[in-house]
């Protein structure tokens, strides 16, 4: 026991002389490292050029020194005694935003002479470092590409002009700019001197879509003096780009992905008419347009100026059917000023287009005869009253309608002349024999122009009929609706007039004019209501609209006067 507690009374007494033992001299510096960074890309070496901030302070936590409190960092080469040997060696291995204690004994920091009324003699300094930068004199562009796109048709060349979204920062991670903040790109031209050096470098050999970060020794940055309050002198910059847009302004407009129908007899001219699909994309891929979003073609002349140059140019030389991508440098298309919010300023745009139609204003119908009868006695014209198959569709093959299933054989009855269907048809119905079949392209000025029929014809599309004569009646001669096929009684008035009473009355007239019709003695137009034909000829000859026709009023066509329509 007595033993026991001896060796517990030794070893107070030893613990007491330690703590009040004096300082054990350091024979050189001392290193902690409270604080070190998930990665470090570069750690310090001699002759390297640091900035960092530090507190001084003496054993009992005295301060001497802060370059906090002077709102700046300290900056200096390493490993050039530039500072005391301690801090030259305490700063190589140190990482970019590592935190280190250090501690300093005299004859590594300022010996026994001290500094001034500042640093005692022979004093131990303790010191709070952190890391803010590291370059070296020899460093250039550094390039660390971390996306690549898939597709890369351009890279940017000395002279292009670029926009592109960034962050910038300070090598140890202070935001000082961004153009996302600003919800703007940054629009310049490149290698030209427009940036600072560095980016200048560092942009060349991006392409569209790519995203990289580049960093910069303050030489290719700004600088000894920096700029302004956001950028310290001899800072190293960081910028994490992405590149959105990518022209020259010699460019002009390219076509690619160009799918070509086989069958293409014509190509698109200045001055036709073209109505088509596209989808509209900046060169990044974002969409900002699509007439397919709205159910409807675009739908305008080309090679006139309605467009903008670019695609007045894109939209020349093209066939119906013919998809195309049409890159537009934004000198032809909408400028340094965009769209406003929808296409920005210096925009190069990218469509992808689709051809439906197209027609020139001087375009007649189109007929082509694809079959024709060996005997054909008498053809089609003005007043034939007309039996006809047909299958109609758009340019792109889109249906529209039929004469009522062929399987049915219900055809399609119009006179030729009275305006009963669009002036192409028509057309393409004239000098026609039974048997026939004709393919008809008909212009939407013949066809149904820019309004078309809602819900089943675009406006200003362009018909296809592919058609079939079934039968024709012969009609009467221009400006007669009813003929006699035999002599008239040079007494027509009294053979009308069977009650003698020197009038006649709406059904006499009607019950003469049906029989002679019905025992073939005379003709009526074909193709229209019989009985309003026989009404319109009773009011012709009803002069002075009483109702009733008399001797006086009563005339045969031939003694008409050119002006009236009857008998």
């Amino acid at each position: 026991m007595k033993c026991v507690q001896g060796m517990l009374y030794l070893s107070v007494l030893v613990t007491f002389a330690a703590c009040n033992a004096p300082p054990v001299p350091l024979d050189d510096i001392l290193i902690e490292k409270t604080s070190v960074p998930d990665k470090c890309v570069r750690a310090v070496k001699e002759g390297d050029y640091v900035r960092y901030h530090y507190i001084g302070t003496f054993p009992d936590g005295t301060k001497f020194d802060s370059s906090y409190d002077r709102g700046s960092s300290y900056n200096v080469f390493v490993g050039k005694k530039q500072l005391i040997e301690g801090m030259d060696k305490a700063l190589v291995g140190m990482c970019v935003n590592e935190r280190r204690l250090v501690k300093v004994p005299p004859h590594l920091a300022y010996g026994k002479k001290g500094y001034g009324t500042i640093i005692p003699p022979d004093s131990i300094l303790h010191f709070d470092v952190l890391l803010l930068d590291v370059w070296n004199p020899e460093d250039g562009v550094q390039i660390n590409t971390y996306h690549t796109p898939s597709v890369c048709d351009r890279k940017v060349e000395v002279s292009d002009y670029v926009r592109y979204h960034y962050n910038g920062t300070l090598l140890d991670g202070t935001l000082f700019d961004s153009s996302h903040t600003r919800l703007r790109t940054y629009d310049t031209y490149v290698g030209i001197g427009w940036l600072i050096a560095g980016m200048d470098q560092g942009l060349l050999g991006m392409c569209v879509g790519e995203r990289r970060i580049i960093t910069l020794p303050p030489s290719l940055g700004y600088g000894e003096n920096g700029d302004g309050s956001d950028i310290p002198g001899q800072a190293s910059l960081v910028f994490d780009v992405v590149l959105l847009d990518l022209h020259n302004p010699k460019d002009q407009i390219t076509v690619t992905n160009q799918q070509v129908p086989e069958s293409c007899t014509r190509k698109t001219i200045a001055g036709d008419f073209v109505r088509y699909h596209y989808n509209g994309s900046l060169l990044d891929g974002t969409f900002f347009d699509s007439s397919y979003s709205r159910n409807r073609t675009y739908d305008t002349y080309v090679g006139q100026g309605y467009v903008i140059a670019g695609m007045d140019e894109g939209l020349l030389g093209v066939c119906v059917g013919e998809r195309r991508t049409i890159t537009i440098p934004p000198h032809l298309a909408y400028g340094e000023e965009g769209t406003g919010s929808t296409i920005p300023g210096s925009a190069v745009l990218v469509f992808d287009v689709h051809i439906i139609d197209f027609h020139n204003p001087s375009d007649n119908t189109k007929v082509t005869v694809t079959f024709k009868p060996e005997e054909c006695d008498k053809q089609t014209k003005k007043g034939d009253f007309v039996k006809y198959h047909y299958n109609a569709s758009l340019m792109d093959g889109t249906y529209i309608f039929t004469s009522v299933a062929f399987d049915y054989g219900k055809t399609y009855n119009i006179v030729l002349g009275a305006n009963q269907v669009v002036p192409g048809m028509e057309d393409g119905l004239m000098e026609m024999c039974v048997g026939e079949k004709r393919h008809l392209v008909i212009p939407p000025h013949l066809g149904y122009g820019e309004r078309g029929v809602t819900g089943e014809v675009p406006g200003s599309a362009v018909l296809l009929f592919d058609i079939e004569l079934v039968d024709v009646e012969e009609g009467l001669p221009e400006g007669y609706m009813f003929i006699w096929n035999e002599d008239v009684s040079p007494d027509l008035f009294a053979v009308i007039d069977k009650d003698q009473n020197q009038a006649l009355e709406p059904s006499e007239f009607t019950d003469y004019i049906m029989q002679q019709v019905n025992e073939g003695k005379g003709r009526l137009a074909p193709g229209f209501d019989p009985y309003r034909i026989i009404d319109n000829m009773f009011t012709n000859q009803d002069r002075n609209g009483d109702g009733k026709i008399t001797e006086a009023e009563f005339k045969l066509k031939a003694d008409e006067a050119a002006a009236h329509d009857e008998l």
